[in-house]
């Protein structure tokens, strides 16, 4: 199968390319020539995973899939959530959005939280979503060096205490909020 990836995030293409089947050959918008952001000024991450893969499927008509994360923290009511990746600004960076979480965060006892990830796949049968999330709790300070995003401030709490970033990209893949979308999504492919 020959899909596209509403998605220019080389850690999120490497976490798919990890899981899905060998001969599935796996296109970015900038592999077809399309260049810049694509569509993402939804209010929800439905929206946005939405606007991402209906926009891939007219400019290239192949199955397209866009993923939208967000990270919810229950003493902030649910922020960062849609925003996350602009939490701190247009400039869209990693390491500002992280710092104003803590700042926000500040002496909060509360840290409940929770990723979440939206995939929409568009073909030519319509547009199909499935959702994938993880819960946990926030940390006071940033822990490791690997993964992405908020990935150093959120401890799963399937896990064992460490930081996404703590964990071996295989050890995140087995719990995270994107694997878990990436799975369903599989298992409804295998059904049709």
């Amino acid at each position: 199968m020959k899909l596209v990836l509403a998605s220019q995030n080389p850690h999120k293409i490497r976490e798919l390319r990890a899981v899905l089947p060998e001969h599935w050959e796996l296109l970015t918008a900038s592999d077809l020539g399309i260049a810049g952001e694509l569509p993402e000024d939804g209010t929800t991450l439905q929206e946005n995973a939405q606007q991402k893969s209906e926009f891939l499927w007219r400019a290239c008509g192949l199955p397209s899939l866009a993923d939208d994360s967000g990270l919810e923290v229950d003493y902030l009511d649910g922020l960062p959530g849609v925003h996350s990746a602009y939490f701190a600004g247009p400039q869209k960076s990693d390491s500002d959005n992280r710092a104003k979480l803590l700042v926000h965060m500040q002496g909060a006892a509360e840290r409940k939280a929770r990723f979440k990830t939206v995939l929409a796949w568009t073909t030519q049968e319509g547009t199909s979503f499935y959702l994938g999330q993880v819960e946990g709790e926030i940390t006071r300070a940033e822990r490791g060096s690997q993964g992405f995003g908020y990935d150093s401030l959120f401890v799963p709490s399937e896990g064992d205490g460490r930081t996404f970033a703590e964990m071996r990209e295989g050890e995140k893949s087995l719990i995270s909020h994107r694997s878990r979308a990436v799975a369903a999504w599989l298992k409804a492919l295998q059904k049709s």
